[in-house]
């Protein structure tokens, strides 16, 4: 088996596992798949903290490093120096219908001192949940080369474990300071490598009664879905948003006198994307494949507590 059977395992999981906890995206699935269109994903969004993380790597290398060895490259850079964020997207090499990912992180130590030493101290002891005989096989996908199938779905199985929080449980007090100067950086100490949204691709829906990203949004609103209010980006422009609410779980966390709590917190929301076109190296139109800093801005708050 080579990386476009491990990679189509991996997302399949994912997805999967993203569906479980966001409702939408089961809806807007069922809805698409009932009249006959198609589900694919523009694009999956990661978030990581830059600093140590116990045995993982910093930041978005330990996202990356997967990702890459499967055959994706990374492409487009983004700064979002008010909220201290530091973002890549990456498109996969030879399969453009592969959801582009996009991978951001809190530069930590940019951030008030308290704030630093809480989320230092709550992240220092990640296990890296890839080990060595997982790199050993992704860097021979890497190089082209097959592995066996057993050993194909076991990396794929033990990848998807990946997509997790890795570290421990956090206190409900150090979550709760953290969101007063970041609300990325409290999710993440909440959800830590788990995928933080997945996105519709408007373009590749072919729903006869939805040709826009106006008529779906309209519809999963008339099916009770909670969608966000404006959209980000005019009409006809190159790339245009729009997301559902972000749904709410129960996070474990660690109460001030030691003993196990939940607090209600943000997870993901589902996203949709309409892309438009752009003029190619030929001078001939060709669809834009990137991302919009000030649209990605508005997007991060849908996480915002209250």
């Amino acid at each position: 088996m080579n990386s476009t059977y491990v990679l189509g395992k991996l997302l399949d999981n994912l997805w999967a596992q993203y569906r479980t906890r966001v409702s939408y995206a089961n809806t807007y699935k069922t809805m698409v798949e009932g009249r006959g269109g198609t589900v694919q994903n523009d694009h999956i969004a990661f978030r990581t903290f830059n600093c140590a993380t116990g045995s993982q790597p910093a930041g978005g290398d330990a996202i990356s490093l997967i990702f890459t060895a499967l055959g994706f490259q990374r492409k487009d850079l983004y700064l979002f120096e008010d909220k201290k964020l530091t973002a890549w997207h990456y498109e996969h090499a030879t399969n453009p219908a592969n959801p582009k990912l996009f991978i951001s992180q809190l530069e930590v130590d940019q951030l008030s001192p308290a704030t630093v030493d809480k989320i230092k101290k709550t992240v220092a002891g990640a296990p890296d949940i890839v080990s060595a005989d997982n790199l050993k096989l992704l860097e021979l996908l890497a190089q082209g080369k097959s592995i066996e199938q057993n050993q194909a779905d076991v990396l794929a199985a033990n990848l998807a474990k990946f997509f997790s929080r890795p570290w421990g449980v956090p206190q409900r007090g150090v979550v709760q300071e953290v969101d007063k100067e970041s609300q990325y950086g409290a999710w993440t100490l909440l959800h830590g490598n788990s995928v933080n949204h997945f996105t519709a691709y408007i373009n590749e829906q072919k729903v006869k009664e939805w040709p826009d990203i106006e008529a779906t949004v309209a519809a999963l609103r008339q099916a009770g879905v909670p969608m966000k209010a404006e959209f980000e980006g005019e009409r006809g422009t190159k790339l245009r948003q729009s997301s559902t609410k972000a749904v709410d779980e129960e996070c474990d966390v660690i109460e001030a006198d030691g003993s196990k709590g939940k607090l209600n917190w943000t997870y993901a929301y589902y996203e949709l994307a309409e892309r438009g076109n752009v003029p190619g190296p030929d001078g001939k139109p060709t669809r834009f494949h990137g991302f919009l800093g000030a649209q990605a801005t508005n997007l991060f708050e849908m996480t915002k507590r209250g």
